[in-house]
């Protein structure tokens, strides 16, 4: 059975529509956090409102305000909130489609998963799915979550859609000034075929299953140390050697992704595993 839905909802193309659910396609349960301690007796510390002229306030008294100028501030409070309806609000309303590589990963935000809410939703749900999964296309909409609009993507993942919250312009730096400073130019042959040499011996399916955080491992492993007592192993940080010549430096990088890599059979090889069918008569 599936987790509590984090979102209820429509989902709506032109005129089709049916209820959806939307769920948290990630978690941050599993990260080691940290809890601020006072450094004398180790109680934990909490946090509390200031005032700069009458100190500390209380929860209630606390107002929301919006700094138009400086140190001047228009206040808003939940009345005014609830009447920013607009709407989307409840409907996740698809207005066009894309190929998938017109959307840069920079744009990228929070994932979730989209299931249909109910066995009514279903068959509309799976239609829609179909369609788009043979389009090999990618749904834009937009969704209201938490007070606020995103535009979202919409693409097919297995029996259901994930739905990625996607951020702004204004809210996407350009990268042309991060990039200016990095002259074009002729690249030499050699050291280019050695690089994509290196790319291709290096190449494989990503299997997300084999990577891991291995900084919080090596953080997990000494806070354990130090609940049994003992003293922790530090791994030393491995150098990193400069690049002095280029050439050699490929060519050694290639030598060893080969070696990584399992050799391809070849076609003869391949040819001489295969049974051999008996001609007739014999």
């Amino acid at each position: 059975m599936p987790p509590r839905a984090s979102w209820t909802g429509h989902l709506r193309l032109s005129l089709v529509s049916f209820p959806i659910r939307l769920y948290n396609a990630t978690t941050t349960s599993s990260r080691v956090s940290f809890n601020q301690l006072h450094k004398d007796c180790n109680q934990r510390l909490k946090q509390q409102m200031i005032c700069p002229q009458h100190g500390p306030v209380e929860r209630s008294d606390i107002v929301k305000g919006y700094e138009y100028e400086k140190d001047r501030y228009v206040l808003m409070d939940e009345a005014d909130l609830t009447r920013v309806k607009i709407e989307t609000n409840k409907v996740i309303e698809v207005t066009q489609f894309i190929d998938a590589g017109e959307l840069d990963a920079v744009y990228l935000d929070s994932p979730y998963y989209m299931a249909p809410d109910g066995p009514v939703a279903e068959e509309a749900f799976r239609v829609i799915r179909e369609a788009l999964r043979k389009s090999r296309k990618i749904g834009i909409a937009r969704i209201v979550l938490a007070s606020r609009e995103y535009v979202c993507a919409l693409r097919v993942q297995e029996k259901g859609f994930v739905l990625t919250t996607l951020r702004y312009p204004g809210e996407v730096r350009q990268a042309e000034p991060y990039f200016e400073d990095i002259k074009n130019g002729d690249l030499g042959k050699e050291q280019l075929a050695l690089a994509e040499q290196l790319i291709d011996g290096l190449a494989a399916p990503f299997d997300a299953s084999k990577f891991n955080d291995r900084y919080q491992d090596a953080l997990l492993e000494i806070i354990k140390a130090k609940i049994a007592g003992t003293e922790p192993v530090v791994v030393q940080e491995a150098e990193v050697g400069k690049v002095i010549n280029l050439m050699e430096a490929l060519k050694a990088s290639v030598s060893q992704a080969v070696g990584k890599k399992p050799p391809a059979k070849s076609v003869k090889a391949a040819a001489a595993a295969k049974p051999q069918k008996k001609a007739k008569g014999a």
